[in-house]
């Protein structure tokens, strides 16, 4: 017991990490619906993300046949798992691309208003797809982590929890400060090319990705401090 310890807060630490693209993306999206919406969707999201995960762990066997390769084409292995991380990838470019481009250069005013019931089950729907493509990526990572499934469920179920605690936080903050919000949505877009680079078989480490981001929200954070609103 007292060895599984290590692995457990291990991955649950990575699993937070991991987690935090789905807080980013679920909280700028719900920023789309009216404010009695916004805490159904993210707790949807991350409620969804959880029991897509656990099914996933019991059929682990059939998570690890999606490395193998389905076919080869310019010199490149296509397996399941790159196919579905190439289709996140690319699917989370087009959405951050859009929204940057909504929060830059279209006003406001000129954005049609949508019935908030197909609305939200849109938004719900890409919810859902971004789940899938993480909660695949995540179980493959973990299964190289630890060995014991039990240790796996403890880990989803705990990072699960904490996500609905700080996905709240989170969002109100990027509500909150537009700056952070474009800089979030590049960081999202970072890692629709990590998904897409790594569809390909072009490992880029995924450390380098979330120092650069945490640098340019120091950077972001000082310049909010130190740069003062005109009155």
């Amino acid at each position: 017991m007292t060895e599984a310890i290590i692995p457990l807060l291990s991955l649950i630490a990575l699993e937070v990490i991991l987690g935090i693209d789905n807080i980013i993306f679920i909280s700028i999206l719900a920023d789309k619906l009216p404010e009695s919406q916004r805490n159904k969707l993210r707790y949807w999201g991350i409620g969804l993300a959880m029991v897509m995960r656990l099914i996933l762990l019991a059929f682990i066997s059939w998570i690890l046949q999606l490395d193998k390769t389905l076919f080869r084409l310019f010199e490149v292995d296509f397996s399941g798992k790159g196919l579905i991380l190439i289709t996140g990838g690319l699917f989370l470019i087009y959405k951050s691309t859009k929204e940057i481009y909504h929060k830059t250069e279209i006003n406001t005013e000129d954005i049609p208003i949508v019935p908030e019931k197909s609305n939200f089950k849109r938004l719900l729907s890409e919810v859902i797809l971004l789940d899938l493509v993480f909660s695949i990526d995540s179980i493959i990572t973990a299964v190289g982590m630890v060995q014991q499934l039990w240790v796996m469920y403890t880990a989803v179920i705990v990072t699960v929890v904490i996500m609905l605690f700080a996905s709240k936080s989170i969002s109100a903050f990027i509500s909150k400060h537009p700056s952070f919000k474009i800089l979030a949505l590049c960081f999202l877009m970072m890692i629709g090319v990590s998904l897409l680079a790594e569809g390909f078989h072009f490992e880029i480490p995924k450390g380098y990705i979330y120092f650069s981001m945490a640098f340019a929200f120091l950077v972001d954070v000082v310049q909010m401090k130190t740069v003062k609103p005109k009155t």
